[in-house]
Order: C-alpha cells, then structure tokens, then sequence
C-alpha cells in the first residue's frame, strides 16, 4: 500500500489552515442538552393546552469559567464572541472592558474567559490562527480560587475542570441559543373543500408547521390534526389542534407557532374568513443515513423503509418516543433508538444529547423519568455507546453523575439485596393487561445487574480500581441471587416475581428473553426458555413493538432468524396492511377498525409513529447482515450473516471509521470491510473458497474467516 508523503514544511502550513477551520462554541459539557430538552419537553400541548413532564428538570450552570493554554510562535489577533457577560484575562492579568477582539502575543499563554447568563447556556467562540474554541478547552462552574491579604492568587485549587461540550455550531452566527431544526416545504396529496371547511392530506405521517395560504376576512378559525382521517374529523377527540382568531383585511400567508405531527388536517372557519391553500414545513435532523438493507422480498423492503421514515420523523434534536403525542426524551424509548441509530446514521451526538439530558444533575431525587427500568436502560445504553463507538470521554466525563445514579439505586435495596417498587417509583415494564407489578421483580434484577456490570466496566475506565472491584462483586452476586430465586425447574424458566420471599407461578417473556442475549443463561437454559417460553403460546403474548424488538432479538441470538423473518412480515407487515405509512405505539391484531387507534382511554391517544416501532432496522443489521462489534469501537468484529429465508440480501453498517457492506446469496458472500480486525461466520455445507483467505472450521459446516482492514472479499460457499 502506497504511503503519502506531506513534507514539513506543508505540514505546518495544513495544521494552521486546519486549527483556523475547527473553531466551535463551547460551553460546559451537558448543559446546552439539558437547556435544549427543556425547551423542547415543555412544547408539548394536549388539544392546545400546555402539558409539562412528569419529573425534576435541572437547568444550565450561570457562571462558567473556560480556559486554554497556547504555545504560539508569533503573535496573532483573537476574535471573541460570548453568550453572556463576560470578562477575558491573558495569563491572569484582566483586559478593560470585555473585548470582542484581543492580541496574543507569541510564546506560551493562558486565555481565561469568564462569561455570566442567567437566561441562556454560557458558551464562548474564539477565532483566531492557531488560538480557536474546541472541545480541548476546559471548563468548570466554580474555580474556587481566592486572593489573600497580600493581593498573590491561590495557586492550588480543588477545582474539577472538565474539557468543554460542543457540537456542530461553526461559526459565530450559529449562536447555540437560537438553534431551530431545519425545515422544508411540502404540499398536500389532496385538498377537500367544502363551505367554511377544508380537509387536507399529506399522504403521509409527517411532523412540522402548518402554513395557511391567502387568508383573509374576520372570525375564528380552527385547525384539527389527524395521524388517521377519523382523528382529524373528530374535533372532541383529536389529540391535537389549533385555534386562530383572524382579522386580515388582505390576503395573509400565517404559520402556527408550534409543529405538529399529522397525516390529516381538519381546517374549520367562519363564514367571515377565506382561506385559499395548506401547505407544511417539515421540521427535521440534518442527519445523513449511512446503513441500508435491500433483500429479494419487496415486503422486508417495505417494511425497512417504513421503520426507517419512522425512525428519521422521531430523531429530532433527542431521540423521542412518538411525534404526535409526548415528543418527550423517554429513557425506555431511546435506548432501543441508540441501536437503530448505531445501523442506520452512527450519528454520535445525538446519542450523547439524548444521554446527558436524561440524566439531569445532581441530586437525584428519583429514577428517570420516574420508571426503575429506565434508569437501568440509561446505564445499558453507556455499556452499548462504548461498544459501538470506543469514545472514552463521554465515560470519564460523567463517571461521577453515573456514580451517584447508581448510589440512589443500591439505597433503595431491600433486606433481600434486591428492588421492588417504592413510593414514587413507576414499575413499566411493558404494555400488558393485567401485568403484576406486586414484589420483587426479576426483570428489575435483570436489568440491574446489567447496569452494575456497565459501572464495572466504566470505573475500570475511569482508574477507579476500588470501584471497578466493588460494581463488579454487587454484580456477581446478584446474578447468582437472580438465579438461585427466580430459576423453577419445573417450568424451565425465570419467574415473574417473588412476593414476600416467595416466588409466584406466572411465567412472563420479559426477563426470560433478556437473559438470553444477555448471555446470562447457559445454552442449556437458553433451549429451554426458547421451547417453554418464547415458542409457548401459553405464556402472555408481546402486542407491542417494544417488548417484541427484544423477543425477536432473543429469538435471533438463537439462531431462529427463518421464524423470526415471518413474525417480522406478520407484524409490521400486518401494520402494512392497514395503511399505515409509520410504525405504531402498539398493534394487536386481533382489534378492528378505528380500536387500532385508541388507547390510554382516549379515542385517539395511541402513537401511530413511534421511535420503537422502528425495530427492523436493528434486526435486520444485526442479525440477518450479522455485523456487530465485538471490542469497543470495532477493533473487532463479526459477521454473520443468515439470510432467514431470503434468496440473497445486501446492505452497509456504518462505523466510526466507514462502512461495512455484505451482499449474501445463497451461493456466494461479498463483504467490504473497514479498520479492524473482522471474523466471517458462516454455515456451509462445503468449505467456503476464495481468494486471500484463510478457512478455519470450527465444527462440523461452521467456518470462520479472518478480514483484514480495508479489505474487499469474494467468498463462495453453500448455505444450510
């Protein structure tokens, strides 16, 4: 491989044309995601009242201190533009005023800027040649430092320095506080008119601001939105609308404030008023899609396109659970979008917004957004962010607000060492009709034991070696209390609960499933909950796409990917089939007509787009093109592809470093690889053959192959 040669001098002059182009706002490390969700969280109405969350909202630190030192070797103009008041000091000695522009001279040089605002996040871009914000400033909100009677400044301080937050704000005019999603005009597919009434429909479900063209005259006007034509006619029970009192005497092009989600809009007026045309902007992420899949059955590419459209109208400034009702950042609801986002957009901050503003700030007063099991997601979806990406900062950054999340979690045990729910914890689970609640439950302890081993894990990283060693003991044993309380021979399983140190008889999936592909069941336990569980009609039926992603991912971990692919064409192709352009909150088949719509007690309170209903994307990358990491940041990693009943499929999962792509037939495997080191797994009836590798059989007709970096492969073989 040839290598390229930058010459010195050249090299010089590139790294201060680059340093001058990586100017950013700065500000302190999770505090624009907590200001931006709570702008966002607090947008939400219900038929035009406003309709706050349910738990603790924190807010951004006012005063922020910001520092860097430079080495320059000759001296340059610095540009300075602040959010906030601010003061400026160059090797501790204070500027007059608060300069917009400030000479550095050459030599090494310390810039402090000191910036105050109560109303917005703090934040700083400085522009200079070598001198720029970026993420390698530190930052902190108390520097505790002091100044004795003699006028001479402490020079050992307590002071924790974190290195400063950033994202994608490039230039001075981005100011962070003003930061809007991006959005582009779309018209309707048909247009109804009839006297002081207008329907119109996008063709499909869609999110972002209605404009009304031509309006005119005087009176009341009223607009009901409709994910389904029976929600937007009903003007008692659609879940959203608008209202506007007209007075134009001329022709007037007016755009209602807030966006909504909607297929249909119901727009009612007065005899008084005229009204031309709809039109919408649709509201969005800027987010490039990198992964793909594209098999022979037009069906599974239906349904993957559809997940995906589901799952680009639910990333927004977070990953949120549904566009048209909550638009909250729901810990459940994300975790599963962190996954379909590591095989579709490998977009990392997004991950991290929607992270640092689930968690909030110290003190923790409760579990987040109030559910026990989303606290654990919150600390499961660290384990799986340091897996598919390798970033070490994110970790070593919030160790401490990991730490003291989970000290609130250990103070809740009970005598048993286990959870249960305590005034003020919320039990979700899953939507299931008459789902127990009542005692100690085993999927809590899975999902617990989960999150110590994730504290393990990090406190490794972060060096704190005592931590490492007590997280990874609490760990341990209640795995073995997992096992030792909730296994039951007799019915090849792990029991719902146990209520007064006794366990129950009811057998549900949930726990069952999750120990599965979290590889907490010997294989012989594993083929026993996959006959007397999973595959057992008799055990209460998943009508939801969140609990079915895991179902269906424990089914594949076992290798059940022809099943799966059915049920996958059962499911969200039976959503297909009632004409839905995005996946549901929740589908039973067994409902009919508009039953599909209602739920929560309303007549139009279920989500007819909702971030976990987008499963298939995951699925699909995961377990049919089989690529996964195997070490963080895929320094290692596998593929396994299984075409689960398909003639032949293709696709790219992306990685920080590229894109993987697997095309696989029946007869042949082509595989594009990236940095690191891939393994191939494959079944074959004979053995695999091809140019420049090496075959390794592992049993009888299963074979691995080693993938080099960068590296493209042609491998012919026979599947099972």
């Amino acid at each position: 491989m040839k290598r390229r040669i930058v010459f010195p001098a050249l090299l010089v002059l590139f790294s201060l044309c680059l340093s001058a182009q990586k100017a950013t706002w700065i500000w302190y490390p999770g505090d624009f995601e907590i200001s931006l969700a709570n702008k966002m969280q607090n947008r939400r109405t219900e038929r035009g009242t406003f309709f706050p969350v349910f738990w603790k909202m924190d807010n951004h630190y006012v005063l922020m201190d910001f520092h860097k030192v430079f080495q320059l070797d000759q001296p340059e103009k610095v540009s300075l533009f602040v959010e906030g008041e601010y003061n400026v000091k160059l090797d501790g000695k204070a500027f007059e005023g608060s300069p917009s522009e400030i000479t550095v001279p050459a030599g090494k040089h310390k810039i402090n800027i000191k910036v105050f605002n109560q109303a917005q996040v703090p934040a700083i871009f400085v522009k200079g040649n070598k001198v720029v914000s970026d993420s390698t400033w530190l930052v902190t909100f108390e520097d505790k430092e002091w100044i004795d009677e003699t006028g001479k400044t402490s020079d050992i301080s307590a002071t924790e320095w974190l290195k400063a937050g950033s994202w994608n704000f490039n230039s001075p005019q981005q100011k962070p506080s003003a930061f809007a999603l991006p959005v582009r005009r779309q018209s309707a597919v048909s247009n109804q008119k009839a006297k002081g009434a207008m329907l119109v429909d996008f063709g499909k479900e869609t999110l972002g601001f209605i404009e009304l063209h031509g309006l005119s005259g005087k009176g009341n006007l009223s607009v009901y939105y409709g994910e389904s034509k029976e929600e937007a006619l009903s003007t008692e029970h659609c879940e959203a609308l608008d209202r506007k009192a007209v007075d134009f005497s001329s022709k007037t092009n007016y755009r209602f404030p807030l966006s909504k989600a909607f297929r249909f809009v119901n727009i009612q007026y007065d005899n008084g008023v005229n009204l031309d045309s709809v039109s919408m902007l649709y509201e969005y992420a800027d987010l490039k899609e990198r992964g793909g899949f594209k098999c022979n059955d037009a069906e599974v590419n239906r349904i993957y396109d559809i997940s995906k459209y589901t799952f680009e109208l639910n990333t927004r400034e977070f990953f949120i659970d549904g566009i048209k009702r909550d638009r909250w950042i729901w810990s459940g609801d994300a975790y599963q979008s962190y996954l379909m986002n590591y095989y579709l957009y490998f977009d990392r901050p997004t991950v991290e917004r929607t992270m640092l503003a689930l968690r909030g700030k110290d003190p923790v007063t409760g579990h987040i957004n109030t559910i026990m099991d989303y606290t654990f997601y919150w600390f499961i979806g660290i384990y799986d962010y340091y897996l598919y990406t390798g970033d070490l900062t994110f970790i070593q950054q919030f160790y401490p607000r990991m730490q003291s999340l989970m000290d609130y979690c250990l103070s809740r045990r009970n005598k048993y060492g286990l959870l249960e729910g305590l005034p003020g914890d919320w039990l979700f689970i899953d939507w299931a009709a008459g789902l127990s609640k009542k005692g100690e439950l085993s999927f809590e302890q899975l999902l617990f034991c989960r999150s110590l081993e994730t504290m393990a894990l990090c406190a490794g990283i972060t060096g704190d070696e005592k931590g490492k060693d007590e997280y990874a003991k609490l760990a341990a044993d209640l795995k073995e209390k997992i096992f030792s309380l909730y296994w039951n021979p007799a019915k090849n399983a792990l029991v719902h609960s146990r209520i007064d140190g006794k366990q129950t008889d009811n057998v549900t999936r949930y726990s069952n499933m999750f120990s599965i592909f979290f590889n907490y069941f010997n294989e012989s336990q594993k083929q026993s909950v996959k006959n007397s569980v999973l595959l057992n009609d008799s055990i209460q039926k998943i009508t939801t796409p969140y609990m079915r992603f895991y179902e269906l991912e424990a089914l594949c971990a076992m290798g059940e990917q022809d099943y799966v692919m059915k049920e996958m064409k059962s499911y969200w192709g039976g959503m297909l089939k009632l004409g839905a352009t995005s996946f549901w909150e929740e589908y039973n088949p067994d409902k009919k007509g508009e039953e599909h719509y209602a739920m929560y007690g309303r007549q139009f309170g279920k989500s007819l787009c909702h971030a976990w209903g987008a499963s298939p994307i995951y699925l699909l990358g995961r377990y049919y093109l089989g690529v996964q990491p195997t070490s963080p940041g895929y320094a290692t990693y596998s593929i396994q592809p299984v075409l689960g009943g398909l003639q032949w499929m293709e696709g790219k999962v992306p990685t920080a470093s590229g894109d993987i792509s697997v095309y696989c037939d029946k007869k042949k495997i082509r595989i594009s690889t990236v940095k690191g080191v891939g393994t191939l797994k494959l079944k074959s009836k004979i053995k695999p053959a091809g140019k420049n590798i090496q075959v390794k059989a592992v049993s009888k007709e299963t074979y691995e192959i080693s993938l080099n970096p960068d590296s493209t492969y042609e491998i012919s073989y026979q599947a099972l």
